[in-house]
């Protein structure tokens, strides 16, 4: 994954969230991109998520500029799995169907789709929460329900903005060795979001954004060692 010399304007260029951004992710590594509020690393994981497109620059994926991909829709179902800071459940639909939604663009039958949703469901601990709607789980269930959405079509890449913020310590701590169990299975890439700085001790790489600028990117010794396959 590449993010060329990105640059991501609004109002007409009066507001710069990115400013020149540059660097490679490679297949497999584990990078943490922290900052202060408000710096650009949302903007920057929308971006390489194909959920919007920069100003200037590139964004590529497994080689392909995403302004050239013929559909996103496609490409981020069957590459991408995306955490959102909120967890984005739409409250009418039970947290199965929830968690399918990224896989209606690949054509499974119903009963595949759920048979898949329970199994994530299953994984992060709401086997007996299947069937209710979000309106009767808690935050950290809605957000376990937002993991198992975005690890439904098996990714390649999974991208999580602050999957951790609105949960305690200890489901937290299950969410991210979920992430890693899922990521070490079939050497899959991380990149995710976080304020807390014992989450981005634990990664490979850590991505500094302040004022729409990478400022910093270093490589941390025993993050790499914790995220080699064992």
């Amino acid at each position: 994954m590449e993010v060329k010399d990105v640059v991501r304007e609004y109002d007409n260029g009066l507001v710069q969230a990115l400013r020149g951004v540059s660097f490679t992710i490679e297949q497999g590594e584990y990078a943490a991109i922290i900052g202060p509020s408000g710096s650009g690393k949302s903007t920057l994981l929308h971006l390489i998520g194909a959920l919007d497109h920069p100003t200037r620059g590139e964004v590529r994926i497994l080689g392909e500029n995403l302004r050239e991909v013929r559909s996103l829709d496609q490409l981020r179902a069957k590459t991408l799995g995306f955490v959102f800071q909120l967890h984005h459940l739409i409250p009418n639909l039970p947290l199965w169907e929830n968690v399918t939604l990224p896989a209606l663009p690949l054509g499974l039958s119903r009963r595949e789709r759920r048979k898949r949703a329970v199994d994530l469901l299953g994984r992060v601990g709401l086997d007996h929460r299947v069937d209710f709607l979000p309106v009767k789980c808690s935050g950290g269930e809605r957000q376990r329900a937002a993991v198992a959405r975005a690890l439904i079509n098996d990714p390649q890449i999974l991208l999580a903005d602050e999957p951790t913020g609105s949960v305690d310590t200890e489901t937290g701590q299950q969410i991210l060795s979920l992430f890693e169990d899922f990521a070490r299975e079939k050497n899959r890439t991380r990149i995710l979001i976080t304020h807390n700085r014992q989450i981005a001790a634990e990664a490979a790489r850590v991505l500094r954004i302040v004022d729409g600028k990478l400022v910093e990117d270093t490589r941390n010794d025993a993050g790499e060692k914790a995220s080699e396959p064992s």
